[in-house]
């Protein structure tokens, strides 16, 4: 997947925390930020279902969509 560059602002104390997250994991400061961004958007989710079923795109977009849904729900 390619990758582009950008800005974003972000408050001192979550940046410190993702560049001890980096280093306390050995990775880069832009994995640790777009690993967390994949959980919030449901990403991750999507991505899993992909590799575990054997359904088409739209149906794993659905069931991701319908699992998402119910998780903001339960907040």
């Amino acid at each position: 997947m390619a990758r582009k560059k950008t800005t974003v602002y972000l408050d001192e104390e979550i940046l410190r925390a993702a560049k001890v997250a980096a280093a306390r994991q050995n990775k880069r400061e832009y994995e640790i930020l777009e690993e967390a961004l994949r959980r919030y958007l449901g990403m991750d989710l999507l991505e899993r279902i992909w590799e575990r079923a054997d359904l088409t795109e739209e149906e794993a977009l659905a069931l991701a969509y319908d699992e998402l849904e119910k998780a903001r729900q339960q907040r």
